[in-house]
């Protein structure tokens, strides 16, 4: 029952991510919780999840190193 449960919540919010990747939306924000909950019973959502998390600290970094040149810049 709480595999079922993870899997049905988890693959509603992944589907939904999916769909706000396309339209204006919180797709990471989805993305990440559905892949979190499906983490519990599906190891490759596990490896998906690490995948992402790293994706986004990379961006994050990133969007800091841009944040900071601008700042000396002006």
């Amino acid at each position: 029952m709480k595999k079922l449960l993870y899997t049905i919540t988890g693959g509603l919010l992944v589907f939904l991510g999916l769909i706000f990747v396309i339209v204006p939306g919180p797709s990471l924000l989805l993305l990440i919780r559905g892949l979190y909950l499906l983490s519990f019973e599906y190891p490759a959502a596990k490896v998906w999840l690490k995948r992402c998390q790293k994706m986004l600290s990379k961006s994050a970094r990133w969007l800091d190193a841009q944040i900071s040149k601008r700042r000396r810049s002006h």
